[in-house]
């Protein structure tokens, strides 16, 4: 099985999005515990992007939990200028795309959580991806272990004048 990179998929996939929906400016994939991924906004602090749309996604998440109407599926965000949108890409990632004033949402909807999951599942799977160690040499030297006695400059049991004291309780 080949792993793909997620910043390679992100641009593959925003690049086919933004051919197809130009009122797309750019789009952020973040970790839902709010830290950058990948971005390709040229003028949007990314970085703060990302904790902001881990903020939103979690208290949508929470709201949909409470109301009882099924699983988050987006938060959208209506600004003078356009709207933000964040969509969950896998289990671990969010997808936030900044849009133009004029944005078709039903369909940018559709089309960007078929993204969201391509690009969440390339996430996930280069997340769970085994970290490759090296094996253990069999002829290397055991660990050893220095009491603290026997260190150098130091005797045992000599007493530690910190100058702090316990207050009493």
């Amino acid at each position: 099985m080949t792993l793909v990179d997620a910043d390679t998929v992100l641009e593959t996939e925003l690049r086919g999005l933004r051919q197809r929906r130009p009122e797309v400016a750019g789009g952020v994939l973040a970790g839902t515990d709010g830290l950058l991924i990948s971005s390709d906004l040229p003028t949007t602090d990314a970085t703060h992007l990302a904790a902001l749309a881990a903020a939103s996604f979690g208290l949508g998440h929470r709201v949909a939990d409470t109301v009882r109407h099924g699983e988050f599926q987006e938060s959208v965000v209506f600004t003078a200028r356009g709207c933000v949108v964040t969509y969950p890409a896998g289990r671990h990632a969010l997808l936030t795309l900044v849009t133009g004033a004029r944005t078709d949402l039903e369909t940018l909807h559709r089309e960007a959580r078929e993204v969201a999951a391509r690009t969440g599942s390339a996430f996930d799977q280069e997340r769970s991806a085994p970290v490759s160690m090296p094996a253990p040499d069999p002829h290397a030297p055991l660990a050893m272990r220095t009491p603290m006695a026997t260190l150098p400059g130091r005797t045992p049991n000599a007493s530690r004048a910190t100058g702090w004291r316990r207050p009493p309780i």
